[in-house]
């Protein structure tokens, strides 16, 4: 195997990760994950760009136009939100801080980052989630009669009853799943927050053929082993959530063929909104959904009421004829919701 030519870029990088990060700044797994994803999608696209060998990528490379680009490409081709887009920057923007630190002539790389703005995020943020039938016809795509359908098949019910971010369930160890009264499920969420969800009977149903296939004699109570995961040299190792990215969004794919209801990019945290859209088109109120994510805020929270009430406004639109006087009052800024005014409903205040 041949040595990088530019050491230097891949010796900080290694510092930063490996002493810097859980050592000196003494971050929560989490965040470093986030940021080696950020600076791994990063190395990767300048390495296709450039049709070169990861090892010859260089920090001179990581310009300021280049990590521009390579945003843009996030938000574009891979449909990344603005706060995830940001996230990335930040973790980029973080990682040039400490090579300037650790050798002051990268300075100048570092004030060129940092002219990289933080994109804004627009005023109201739109929800995308699935009916009820493009559901079904999404977990309909997996061929349940093989072990990998089955997987998927229970994954994406679990990522839709839990409401989980995607992270949450690639990181459930089998005791984190009980059956108690009612079964629960703890997940560990942003900032090492620990909650416990129920599960819906048939959810426990699947889960329990599950167990027979994947982890037959194991003694889920005690075991620390991932409830996802994949054999790597014979190795099980924690399932990585780039790889459930690709399968979803395929049977997403296959779904859309059949059923025009499925959105065009259906991905895992799809199922969170999904859900929690649900939930509250049946009534539940939005304190209580917004404990059940996990939301620190209950303004979080308040994408669904807006996200319901802008698909009614759409219906009623799409309802009334263009003669009607009607069409004069149906302009979208009367219907957005005011999230002072929605709080002070939610708790009685008017």
């Amino acid at each position: 195997m041949k040595r990088a030519k530019n050491p230097e870029l891949f010796t900080l990088i290694h510092e930063y990760f490996r002493v810097y990060l859980p050592r000196q700044k003494q971050c929560r797994p989490n965040t470093i994950k986030a940021y080696q994803v950020a600076m791994e999608l990063l190395l990767d696209y300048v390495k296709e760009k450039r049709d070169i060998r990861l090892a010859d990528v260089s920090i001179d490379m990581l310009d300021q136009r280049t990590i521009i680009a390579f945003l843009n490409w996030l938000e574009n081709k891979r449909g990344c939100s603005v706060a995830t887009r940001n996230l990335r920057l930040q973790g980029i923007r973080s990682f040039f801080a400490f090579a300037a630190d650790a050798d002051p002539t990268l300075m100048v790389h570092r004030n060129n980052v940092y002219k990289v703005k933080l994109a804004k995020a627009p005023k109201s943020i739109a929800v995308t989630y699935m009916s009820e039938t493009a559901l079904a016809a999404v977990l309909a795509q997996p061929d349940t009669s093989t072990a990998r359908g089955f997987r998927d098949m229970f994954l994406m019910v679990l990522l839709y009853d839990t409401g989980a971010r995607i992270q949450e369930v690639m990181d459930i160890q089998l005791k984190d799943i009980r059956f108690a009264d009612p079964p629960l499920v703890t997940l560990r969420g942003k900032e090492q927050k620990i909650r416990n969800v129920a599960l819906m009977g048939a959810t426990v149903k699947h889960y329990r053929k599950y167990l027979e296939v994947f982890h037959e004699g194991e003694d889920f109570r005690y075991s620390e082993r991932y409830l996802f995961y994949s054999t790597r040299n014979g190795i099980p190792c924690r399932m990585t959530e780039d790889n459930i990215r690709k399968r979803v969004h395929s049977y997403g794919t296959a779904a859309r063929k059949s059923c025009l209801e499925v959105p065009e990019n259906v991905h895992p945290h799809m199922f969170r909104h999904t859900r929690a859209m649900h939930l509250y088109q049946h009534g539940m109120p939005l304190p209580l959904i917004s404990q059940w994510l996990g939301h620190s805020e209950l303004e979080t929270t308040l994408i669904y009421a807006h996200a319901d009430s802008e698909m009614k406004r759409k219906a009623i639109e799409a309802a009334t004829p263009e003669s009607s006087p009607l069409r004069g009052f149906m302009n979208a800024d009367r219907f957005v919701i005011s999230d002072d005014n929605m709080v002070k409903r939610l708790y009685g205040l008017r």
